[in-house]
């Protein structure tokens, strides 16, 4: 048995566990890209705009065969017997492209609501469906190689650790966990069970966040004296949840998609489930906690950066109920081997906050000629989301998603960029897990301290005007005691796993 503690499930009021609603670059044919070579795209003498890139990475991914190891001939014993908890949104889009790879069988599958299994019955009809993770776990977990764990945040951890104490390796999507104390037990457990994982952040592998890291790493832009990085979504709210409690659809079990969570009246109108979770405190991480992860990985990366030393939240702090938008927090890490100084300032922003104006002059140039903006698509805006990391010897910056770019203009004109090939974040995961040559890119010992640096700044906006001093071998502030009541939570009775 694994850690979880509950009390005996019933076949009334039937159970089941939400998937996150597809955010961000879901899609799964852009999922199951596999860019190993230049882009076609990228020989236009007009630089592709973001949703252009993304369009022609889905159909490459359409048309193309995938590159991968070691397919061929597969004997029974290599085979990956796999579980998904979550059945629709960013959960069905991993069940695709897991089980696009012939070393995966899934197996059985844990979804709270009934009314998102159209997928799995068209596609998987012989499969087995729980609507308690527990009981999945419990009945299935001898047969079981691995999981994914797609569901929202709140819920990442118990389950991810629970499959890990039966041995499991884990797909976790991101952020890690909902809290500080989760994501630390998560990668220490791994790291001592030796497990193969994986967080989803597929852009991770992709060649153009790849191309970024080694611009850096190769010096391009010479020591980076400060980064900027940002996202316009608005993953916030104000004011209490409506008065009016709804009926629980027929299908949907309100219980188990709370978790651990305390107990509350059901809401309509998707203000919690299928699709707002991520704009309330108890359930989601706001915009830092969910793109953060995404767009500040490649600085996290290029930079080598560990544990920041300190942080200060200059933006709005939530309410009661919901993350606020509109962040603005500053970190301060150690300086590496990348870096100017001892230090470097690393500044996150989302919703209508943006870089000064004079940071993002440095990476405007006039639009070129035949390329204008399209209001029905601000995805195509290149400042929408990314990083400008500003070095000794020019600027480079890292849109979400397309091909970094070096400033000034005149200067790297000509610069040769990086000879880079991308993988497929999925396939990583399943070879390393099956024996084969993969290696995850954001394993839990990669992606463990990268998520503990974003959710950080999800306690920092509780403070705001406070310099927090952040000790990371203690898992504490120093100097704000306050602040560190919001690094570990506690579960409603039931529903503890042990170790966390």
């Amino acid at each position: 048995m694994s850690g979880f503690e509950y009390t005996p499930w019933t076949h009334t009021n039937e159970k089941s566990v939400a998937a996150s609603a597809v955010f961000g670059i879901a899609c799964p044919a852009l999922c199951r890209q596999f860019t190993s070579g230049p882009h076609p795209a990228m020989k236009s003498p007009l630089a592709p705009s973001r949703r252009q890139f993304v369009k022609s990475l889905g159909a490459a991914a359409l048309t193309a065969p995938f590159v991968t190891r070691n397919l061929l001939a597969a004997p029974p014993s290599r085979i990956l017997r796999h579980a998904s908890f979550g059945a629709a949104g960013m959960a069905w889009s991993d069940i695709e492209v897991l089980t696009s790879h012939p070393l995966v069988k899934l197996v059985a599958v844990a979804e709270v609501d009934l009314n998102r299994l159209e997928n799995i019955k068209a596609h998987f009809p012989d499969v087995k469906v729980y609507q308690d993770w527990r009981e999945l776990l419990d009945k299935e977990g001898a047969r079981l190689d691995s999981v994914n764990v797609s569901v929202p945040d709140h819920l990442h951890a118990p389950i991810a650790l629970s499959a890990m104490q039966l041995g499991k390796h884990v797909y976790c999507q991101k952020p890690l966990a909902h809290d500080l104390h989760e994501t630390r037990v998560l990668t220490e457990f791994a790291r001592e069970k030796k497990l193969v994982t994986q967080m989803g952040i597929q852009i991770h592998s992709q060649k153009v966040y790849r191309q970024a890291v080694a611009l850096v790493q190769a010096g391009a832009i010479g020591k980076v004296r400060e980064v900027h990085t940002w996202s316009n979504k608005k993953w916030g709210d104000a004011g209490p949840p409506p008065a009016a409690a709804a009926a629980v659809p027929a299908g949907f079990n309100w219980d188990l998609w709370l978790g651990g969570c305390a107990e509350r009246p059901y809401v309509g109108g998707a203000y919690y489930h299928p699709e707002h979770w991520r704009r309330r405190l108890d359930f989601g991480t706001g915009t830092f906690g969910d793109m953060g992860c995404h767009i500040f990985d490649p600085v996290f990366e290029a930079l080598a950066l560990s544990a920041p030393l300190s942080l200060r939240s200059e933006g709005p702090a939530p309410d009661a109920w919901n993350w606020a938008i509109n962040a603005n927090i500053r970190y301060v890490f150690p300086g590496t081997r990348f870096t100017a100084g001892p230090t470097i300032a690393v500044t996150w922003y989302d919703g209508d906050n943006r870089p000064p104006a004079e940071i993002q002059a440095l990476v405007t140039p006039a639009k070129p000629s035949g390329r204008k903006s399209d209001p029905a698509h601000p995805e195509d805006d290149e400042l929408a989301q990314g990083s400008i990391l500003i070095g000794t010897d020019g600027v480079l910056h890292i849109p979400h998603i397309a091909t970094p770019k070096l400033y000034p203009v005149e200067k790297f004109r000509d610069y040769p960029m990086p000879t880079v090939a991308g993988s497929n974040h999925w396939y990583d995961w399943i070879e390393a897990c099956t024996g084969g040559p993969g290696r995850p890119g954001a394993a839990f010992d990669y992606s463990g301290p990268l998520t503990e640096a974003v959710l950080l700044g999800s306690v920092a906006v509780r403070f705001p005007q406070t310099t927090l001093a952040w000790n990371s071998s203690r898992l504490e502030f120093n100097n704000v005691k306050a602040a560190n009541a919001f690094l570990r939570r506690s579960y409603r009775g039931g529903w503890g796993v042990t170790g966390l």
